[in-house]
């Protein structure tokens, strides 16, 4: 509606005495001039530019014999002044201009600039007049004046004396007696069969009053605060013809303002508050429409603290009323009362510091031309008592401040109804919510041309939601200054349909814009109905004219018809037809249909909007043509706030299928009108069509102001049955949302409008100077774009009225809208809080019908547990009351796997339920959560049940909003870990290194929940369940998953399979076992090549390698700097793995694929698979065992140290076998895990699990690591022979269905054969027993440590083989091993009953 923009201005007076400082101003008819009273002076202001032209000052002596000046009044042709004085006095001032060339102020323009040609009369559009004021006439009234009102040629003047006067404006009393207030007759309606009383007090006067033409009459307030109307019975003003009426109910009126338009009268209280009354049409009774007033909840501190109304004062569109207090502030309402500004809160009453400020008194104000600025007098001049700091302060030297508004199109323009697009307008700019329309509308429409055949059919593309909604700032366009600078103010504004057109209106012809090419075309004067091309200048040669029988009021567009309302209250029907003759496209209007409305419309200025719809009574199932269900089929006609309907007549004969010539539309007469709804300020529909929205494309949408929305919504039957003839077809549903409402947007259910913000900067200001500045008494204004959902209200309203079915309906064809699921909170929440916190007891309580209704929806178990989050705990009872118990709702999220949502009704359960409740369903959650691997929520569910159990139930975990990636998104296991690769000296020979182990506890919620204190019972109960999931994933081979298991979860894996080593983690079908590794990590099983017989990569050769790459392995880690090995980051997605893998970005797809695969196999492999060919540059990502000792250069006679491929001379056989090699490994990824869980398996002392990965790998250095870790340690017999027995499997295995494998099973034969002597001289096997060289229990942990890039566990000593996960000795091991045991039989499943 409208907005405040920006600081408003101060424009200075004169400096002189304070008795000279402005109290009054008043505004010509025209709106471009203002009269600005002091004491004893006059002045004249042009409004644009604002300027003063001309001040009269009265001579000390007949100043004293008038008294001071009072009031103003315009002449209705500006060419004089009536100006009140305290004496009773009346002057009349004439004003004329200085003929000839001369102008006070001209516009400057550069020689031979187009403005200088211009129009003829442009001087007088642009220049600030030279005026002349001269006192002509001095009429005494002998008693104080109370008001002064112009009607038609008249002045009407009331006295405090009780008379009125009757003035003509030559000064002459017209030879009429005044009409004395006691002999005028008052009754409360006209109808009354007696008289009425009188006044009959003597001393009874007007205090304030205003003429109303569209009444013809006036509206004015007595002395003793009581109101009422005067009207004249006939055209004669004589006492005897006067009679006026009252409402009972109003004893404290202080002053009042009429609205033509809209036919009201709002008259302000010395309550604080303004009741706004109309005119019964068939009674002549006062009748009350509505109250503005500030409420209590909003304004808490000043609701009825704000002394007496003031000042009230309509718009000039009428669409929005300012009222202002005795105590300071102002307020903006809408027509019928929504309220858009109030000064008396928010930044406007508070600086930044929270000090409260002196609000703003008015004494005066005045609105501008076409409502862009107010002109206020502010009471900081010598009323202002208060005593100042600051001697002489800016703001208390006399002067006028100038509030700046925007305004939205819809106030004069109200066909802009039918757009979704939201458009404001200012004095030289236009806001827009469409976005640049270069951007957003590129994907549908390339090209400024469309297809007409779209629009025809009602199916053009509504703008997307994104663009109408994407922000919250304007697509501001400025207006071409060419056209402002001769026909400033813009008086009108429209958008096309896909906002990519505007044009605007002022004092004469029309500019339009294009967002696409962002160009303005301009056309100079406007006399008749037009239809010009949008592609082609605005030039009468491209127009097609039609001459309208009278004056246009209104324009309104439907789809190719253009409806027209005329000052002759009738309403006329054209078509517009694209015609493309030869070159030249042009457009033909015919008219269709004239429909007189004289006998139900007054007056024509009444009639606020006029829309051509497609809205019937009858759905369009019911219509007899299908097809007609979105034509013309009413006239929606907005009448001073009634909304009238007018459709088509379809119980006559009249309806022909076929006519002669199909060209002429023959159509139907329309029926008497019905009115629809009561106190309407704007109306929405469209003609678009969709079966899928159907009730909110079909309905109608009116802004009521303060009481809210409301909508006709259409009621469909169910199934395209035959509806009930008891049923209404459609139905009128009220509803209140929080925003002035701009736009609807059909489909998506939002309403679009805009709201002020205020932004302060009183604190740039130092403090002496803090309260001069117009920046520190006002915030600054912006206007921002706001939306609302409204489809809950309309869905509330539906069940209230039993109509559950059309309720359900209207929701499932909403169900797709990315905040349905929060209609349904919103409904639900909105319910609970005004039935569970009534007083009063409810007889029918909504709450469970809504609760039935939300069933109905899959989203049933979110929007009931995120509406009791969102609630206060007491109402919890009566929400579970109507929707279900909490646990029922628990364990069906469980059975339909929302493991969210039910850990959001597990913190409802924590509160409502005993401890022992919430504990046995956060175990059910923990272990569902578990087996999905949703690890994040696992984590907040070790939090819950150690909160429990150490009492710290009080303070309830968070619920997870979203999911950290789960096991596919590979092992997180270098979280809050340090590794340290140092040299030992220990143990080692000259010719080897080794890696020093440094491992950290993980920080973080994950390491307090292992440290070492946490030996309670609560602790030991959630241990016993990670053991458990750990057990099941080893039982199952899901190694995969035990490794994201123990990364995500701080799991100690190394110390758990210490202990498992001889129950979960054996092995017991090493074939299985290798099947499943291959599945789980994408591992294609090895292939033989054809040509593998002449391949140089033989056994044989294999072998003689071996011992050559000792010396390269070890030369390349002590050449990598042990830094690069400690930030290695797994996840490809990583900033270091991007960096590790930049050197790739010239080589291309295949040999990166060969790099990063970095796993040197035995058998088929050559060493330039290793990082070898970077040298000096990153490392690439590797593992602990990445370089190993058989991994050498095959036959010693390639350059291993070249810089790049291209020195590389590799034969066509060798390509053959590197590229059958990288068909035969799996994902990079992959890769890494596995050397990270041959790693844990290897520290943990797990052999048989080695060998299996050793095998898949199809490295013979890790078979020849555990050889030495056999031949240097004590092993468990029963592993060795489990070993011996499961590769005698695969061995078999391989034979028959893999022979892929048997080359490699061929190269670790010796191996084999060492592995059959070693456990055939073991008779007594003993268990496995780490020797820890130098280790502290400080570098124990959870996890193992990052993959280390190139290292060979062939050359680890057995001092560091055997795991540092095991430093708590074997009497720890089986002491927890035994505890374990004590769980084993299931004592902890929890089942809910």
């Amino acid at each position: 509606m409208y907005f405040l923009s920006g600081w408003p201005k101060r424009l200075l007076c004169p400096v002189g005495s304070p008795a000279e400082a402005p109290v009054h101003v008043q505004s010509d008819p025209q709106r471009t001039l203002l009269a600005v009273l002091a004491a004893a002076r006059l002045s004249i202001w042009y409004s644009r530019p604002s300027v003063l032209i001309v001040t009269y000052k009265e001579p000390a002596k007949s100043s004293s014999q008038f008294g001071s000046y009072k009031q103003a009044e315009w002449r209705p042709d500006s060419t004089m002044i009536a100006v009140s004085t305290a004496n009773g006095y009346i002057l009349f001032f004439h004003i004329t201009s200085t003929r000839g060339d001369k102008y006070l102020y001209e516009p400057v323009y550069p020689k031979g600039s187009p403005q200088m040609k211009g129009t003829p009369h442009f001087k007088e559009e642009q220049c600030a007049p030279a005026l002349t004021l001269e006192m002509r006439k001095v009429l005494d009234l002998q008693a104080p004046i109370t008001s002064l009102q112009s009607v038609l040629e008249d002045l009407l003047v009331a006295t405090s004396d009780g008379q009125l006067h009757l003035i003509h404006w030559e000064g002459m009393t017209n030879g009429k007696k005044a009409i004395n207030l006691s002999t005028v007759p008052f009754s409360l309606d006209l109808q009354s069969s007696r008289a009425g009383s009188f006044l009959g007090f003597a001393d009874v006067h007007i205090r304030d009053m205003e003429y109303c033409a569209t009444l013809d009459g006036f509206a004015v307030v007595f002395n003793d605060g009581k109101v009422g109307f005067i009207t004249p019975m006939s055209s004669r003003f004589t006492s005897e013809q006067l009679h006026g009426v009252w409402p009972q109910d109003v004893v404290d009126g202080t002053c009042v303002a009429v609205n033509n338009k809209y036919r009201l009268m709002a008259f302000g209280c010395a309550s604080g508050s303004v009741q706004v009354y109309t005119i019964d049409n068939t009674t002549g009774a006062m009748l009350l429409s509505h109250k503005l007033e500030l409420t209590a909840k909003q304004y808490p501190d000043i609701w009825n603290k704000t002394g007496a109304v003031k000042l009230v004062r309509w718009s000039p569109d009428n669409s929005v009323v300012m009222v202002t207090w005795e105590c300071g502030g102002f307020s903006l309402w809408s027509v019928f009362g929504a309220q858009l500004i109030c000064t008396l809160g928010g930044d406007f009453a508070y600086r930044s510091d929270g000090t409260k400020k002196d609000p703003l008194k008015i004494n005066s104000m005045s609105w501008g031309a076409e409502g862009y600025h107010l002109w206020v007098i502010s009471g900081f001049g010598s009323q202002n008592t208060e005593i100042e700091p600051e001697p002489k302060s800016i703001v208390k030297q006399p002067g006028i401040l100038l509030f700046q508004f925007i305004k939205s199109a819809l106030t004069i323009n109200p066909c802009m109804s039918n757009q979704e697009q939201v458009l404001l307008q200012g004095e030289d700019r236009l806001y827009l919510n469409c976005g640049e329309a270069s951007q957003t509308q590129n994907p549908r429409s390339s090209s400024v041309h469309y297809k007409p055949s779209s629009l025809a059919e009602g199916g053009f593309e509504s703008q997307s939601l994104s663009t109408l909604l994407g922000h919250r700032h304007w697509h501001v366009v400025q207006i071409s200054s060419t056209y402002l600078e001769t026909n400033w103010p813009i008086r009108f504004s429209a958008i096309d349909k896909l906002g990519q057109n505007i044009a605007v209106v002022g004092k004469f012809g029309f500019a339009h814009y294009s967002l696409l090419t962002k160009k303005w075309k301009l056309f100079g004067n406007i006399t008749q109905l037009r239809v010009y091309l949008r592609t082609s200048n605005l030039d009468n040669a491209f127009a097609h004219i039609t001459k309208a029988q009278a004056e246009s009021l209104l324009l309104s567009v439907f789809r190719d018809m253009v409806v027209v309302f005329r000052a002759d209250c009738s309403i006329c029907l054209y078509s517009i037809e694209k015609k493309s003759e030869g070159p030249n496209t042009t457009a033909g209007i015919q008219v269709l249909q004239e429909v007189s409305m004289s006998r139900y419309i007054p007056h024509p200025f009444l009639v606020v909007s006029v829309t051509l719809t497609s809205v019937s009574t009858e759905n369009g199932i019911t219509l007899k043509m299908p097809q007609q269900a979105r034509d013309a089929e009413s006239i929606m006609l907005n009448l001073a706030g009634q909304l009238i309907m007018m459709q088509r007549d379809r119980s006559g004969p009249q309806i022909r299928e076929k006519d002669s010539n199909p060209n002429q539309r023959k159509l139907l007469p329309f029926c008497a009108p019905v009115v629809l709804a009561q106190s309407v300020e704007n109306v929405w529909t469209t003609c678009r069509a969709n079966k899928q929205k159907r009730h909110l494309l079909e309905a109608l949408w009116l802004s009521c102001g303060g009481a809210g929305m409301k909508v006709w919504l259409p009621l469909f039957p169910r199934d395209h049955r035959k509806p009930h003839s008891f049923l209404s077809q459609r139905i009128m549903l009220p509803f209140h949302i929080n925003i002035y409402p701009l736009a609807v947007l059909f489909e998506d259910a939002l309403v679009l409008g805009a709201v002020n913000d205020t932004v302060l900067y009183d604190s740039l200001y130092t403090r002496s100077s803090a309260r001069e500045q117009l920046e520190v008494l006002f915030p600054f204004c912006v206007v921002e774009r706001t939306s609302q959902i409204y489809l809950h209200h309309i869905l509330r309203q539906l069940l209230v009225r039993n109509l559950g079915e059309q309720a359900l309906l209207l929701a499932q064809s909403c169900s797709a809208l990315p905040y349905f699921p929060h209609v349904l909170e919103l409904m639900l929440h909105e319910v609970l809080e005004e039935e569970a916190t009534s007083r009063e007891p409810i007889p029918d309580p909504l709450l469970p019908t809504v609760a039935k209704f939300i069933t109905e929806f899959p989203l049933f178990l979110q929007t009931v547990v995120h509406c009791a989050r969102k609630t206060e705990y007491a109402l919890w009872n009566y929400l579970f009351a109507a929707v279900g118990n909490p646990k029922d709702l628990f364990e069906e999220c469980l059975m339909a796997q929302d493991l969210d949502t039910a850990a959001s009704y597990l913190i409802i359960l924590q509160n409502m339920e005993v401890p022992a409740v919430s504990r046995q369903h956060a175990t059910l959650l923990f272990n569902t959560a578990l087996e999905q691997g949703k690890w994040d929520l696992c984590r907040h569910m070790i939090r819950f049940l150690k909160a429990i159990g150490s009492g710290e139930s009080e303070t309830p975990p968070s619920t997870p909003t979203a999911q950290e990636p789960s096991s596919s998104g590979g092992f997180e296991f270098f979280r809050n870990r340090s590794i340290s690769l140092s040299q030992s000296a220990d143990n080692v020979p000259a010719s080897k290194f080794s890696l020093q182990k440094t491992l950290s506890m993980p920080s973080g919620p994950s390491g307090k929940r292992w440290s070492k204190d946490s030996d309670c019972a609560e602790n030991m109960y959630i241990d016993m369940m990670l053991w458990r999931h750990a057990r099941r994933l080893l039982e199952e081979v899901r190694l995969k998953d035990l490794g994201c298991f123990a990364a995500q979860l701080g799991f100690e894996l190394i110390s758990w399979l210490c202990k498992e080593r001889t129950r979960a983690a054996r092995v017991d079908n090493f074939v299985i076992a290798l099947k499943r590794l291959h599945k789980d990590f994408l591992w294609p099983l090895p292939i033989i090549p054809a040509s593998s017989l002449s391949s140089p990569f033989k056994n044989g050769k294999l072998r003689t390698g071996s011992a050559s790459l000792c010396q390269v392995g070890e030369q390349l880690l002590k050449s990598q700097s042990a830094d690069r090995f400690i930030n290695l980051e797994i996840d490809a997605g990583l900033s270091n793995v991007q960096r590790s893998q930049s050197w790739l970005s010239n080589i291309g797809p295949t040999h990166h694929e060969i790099d990063t695969a970095s796993s040197q196999g035995p058998q088929m492999q050559d060493a330039f698979l290793s990082p070898l060919s970077n040298k000096g540059d990153e490392c690439s990502i590797g593992s602990a065992t990445d370089l190993t000792e058989s991994s050498s250069m095959v036959d010693g006679d390639w350059t291993v140290v070249d810089e790049s491929f291209s020195t590389l001379s590799l034969t066509q056989s060798e390509l053959e076998h590197i590229s059958m090699e990288l068909a035969s490994k799996g994902p990079h990824k992959s890769q890494v895990q596995l050397r990270y869980l041959l790693h844990i398996f290897m520290e943990a002392g797990c052999l048989d699990w080695c060998i299996v990965i050793g095998l898949i790998l199809r490295e013979s250095s890790i078979i020849n690591q555990i050889l030495v870790i056999i031949q240097t340690t004590e092993v468990d017999g029963e592993m060795l022979q489990n070993i011996k027995t499961g590769l005698h499997a695969v061995d078999r295995w391989a034979s028959a269905d893999c022979p892929g494998y048997k080359p490699f099973l061929n190269i670790i034969k010796p191996q084999l054969q060492k592995l059959s002597e070693i456990t055939e001289e073991q008779v007594h096997p003993e268990a496995f027993q780490p020797v820890t060289v130098g280790k502290t229990p400080e570098q124990t942990s959870p996890r193992a440590e990052e993959s280390r890039g190139s290292s060979g566990h062939g050359s680890i000593p057995q001092g560091e083989v055997g795991g540092s996960g095991m430093v708590s000795g074997k009497e720890e091991n089986t002491t927890r091993a035994e505890e374990e045991e004590t769980f084993q039989d299931g004592t902890y499943d929890c089942c809910v009953s």
